[in-house]
């Protein structure tokens, strides 16, 4: 397959876990779990304050198709149920659990019936599985593919192409079993009859692994991909693995192809083989201000400072904490935020990484488009949103951006254009909503005096 000059960036890669197996922490004091850790509507709890709940017990129920349900991840008492600021600067309710230290299992747990098409899709909706590389996004709404004939191509995501992130590479090393067995689950209720599994070629032990388990099934590949940074993101993926562009607003079945993460694909397979939902998530623990640089298998909701300790503490003060890696990570203002579904990793870094340089002016050189793989015009889109130019932010595609950050690393004048490009797409849909608001009013007009045409006659 000859593809057109790649484009990204080649970022520090750190991997400096990616040996290190993951060690499972014991149960906090407390966990706060968030009613939204995924795209969509938040799930409705459940439970009261008062109430005594077990590991896997069911806390919140999907508040809607696009949701996912929410499971107490430690054993113990509903301490409360309140409004908790996000990272996103939301607030979300969320509940706060504390551990009797017993990690007591639900009694009734097994495995879901499972045998046709929806009956899977139904039990991966309820496993509470969500995109866990970091999206979020529901699995089971991914999978409620209408028409099966659509998919050509089912993309596993072992790409893991930030800096500093493993945990997606311990389970393309530990879990070979479960992504073996998620991969039969796809090509027996998908029908998928071309299964790729996509890894960048700096991770040659996962490369390895994954060949030496595709060898023995019939229909799945591996594809050594190049190590270069967005690799991961879903259209990069869908376009490097078969060639195929995702039409700007359309998914990527509309391309033929269905992408699901390596490590959401695992967590799928062990609930449809134990009943145990998700309740806990690998995190990688890294940073320049960390002790002990780990893997950790946390319960959702344990804070990060409580994986901070067990890895150690700082050896450094933290200057900037993030969720995720440091391109698309999303820093928080202390370390009481809790660990979510879509939580890979947490980094800690010190005042040397986590300073911003200052800007200064755009000299025209061209990296920033070059770079970017979506072929978009960053500082084109930076002039546009400095003039608050809606319609050339749309001609300019503004909202195609994926906000992987490949503009902003590779500008010379180290200019904030990914944040820029956020807030150009932000302007686009405060503009959208005010038209269609503006188009609902002067319908309601339409209407009342129809009616009141139609009264006097």
């Amino acid at each position: 397959m000859n593809l057109p000059k790649l484009h990204g960036v080649h970022v520090p890669h750190r991997k400096n876990t990616a040996d290190k197996k993951a060690v499972r922490m014991p149960a906090p004091a407390s966990v706060t779990i968030p009613m939204s850790m995924h795209i969509g509507a938040p799930a409705d709890p459940v439970v009261k304050v008062g109430d005594t709940v077990k590991v896997g017990q069911l806390i919140a129920r999907a508040g809607g198709f696009v949701s996912s349900p929410v499971y107490a991840s430690v054993s113990g008492k509903v301490k409360r149920i309140e409004d908790m600021l996000m990272s996103s600067g939301r607030f979300m309710k969320a509940v706060t659990i504390e551990s009797d230290g017993q990690q007591a299992v639900l009694e009734g747990i097994a495995p879901p019936q499972v045998t046709d098409f929806q009956s899977f899709v139904n039990a991966v909706r309820d496993s509470g599985v969500v995109g866990l590389g970091g999206a979020g996004f529901p699995t089971a709404v991914k999978l409620s593919v209408k028409d099966l004939n659509q998919i050509e191509a089912v993309i596993i995501n072992g790409a893991e192409c930030e800096p500093y992130v493993t945990s997606d590479t311990r389970t393309m090393l530990d879990d070979v079993e479960w992504i073996a067995e998620g991969i039969a689950l796809l090509q027996k209720y998908l029908k998928a009859k071309r299964v790729v599994i996509g890894i960048e070629a700096n991770k040659p032990q996962c490369v390895k692994a994954m060949k030496d388990m595709a060898g023995s099934m019939k229909g799945v590949e591996v594809m050594a991909l190049p190590a270069l940074y967005p690799q991961g993101g879903e259209k990069v993926l869908i376009y490097h693995t078969t060639g195929r562009v995702v039409p700007e607003g359309k998914l990527p079945i509309d391309a033929g192809a269905v992408v699901i993460n390596c490590t959401t694909l695992a967590a799928i397979a062990k609930y449809i083989k134990t009943g145990m939902p998700l309740v806990e998530k690998v995190v990688t623990v890294d940073g320049s201000a960390v002790r002990e640089p780990k893997n950790v298998i946390a319960p959702i909701g344990a804070s990060m400072q409580s994986l901070f300790d067990f890895c150690g503490g700082f050896k450094s003060e933290p200057k900037k904490v993030l969720y995720g890696g440091p391109m698309m990570g999303i820093a928080v203002p202390n370390t009481d935020f809790p660990v979510m579904k879509n939580t890979n990793a947490i980094l800690a870094l010190d005042e040397k990484d986590a300073v911003l340089p200052e800007p200064t002016a755009c000299i025209r050189c061209g990296s920033c488009v070059d770079a970017c793989p979506l072929r978009l015009m960053p500082a084109a889109i930076e002039a546009a949103y400095n003039k608050r130019n809606v319609d050339r932010l749309r001609e300019l595609h503004a909202n195609l951006c994926m906000e992987c950050g490949c503009c902003a690393f590779v500008c010379p004048a180290k200019r904030m254009l990914v944040q820029t490009n956020k807030l150009a797409k932000g302007l686009i849909a405060a503009d959208n909503a005010a038209k269609k608001a503006e188009a609902d009013r002067k319908a309601r007009e339409a209407a009342e005096k129809a009616g009141k045409e139609a009264a006097v006659k």
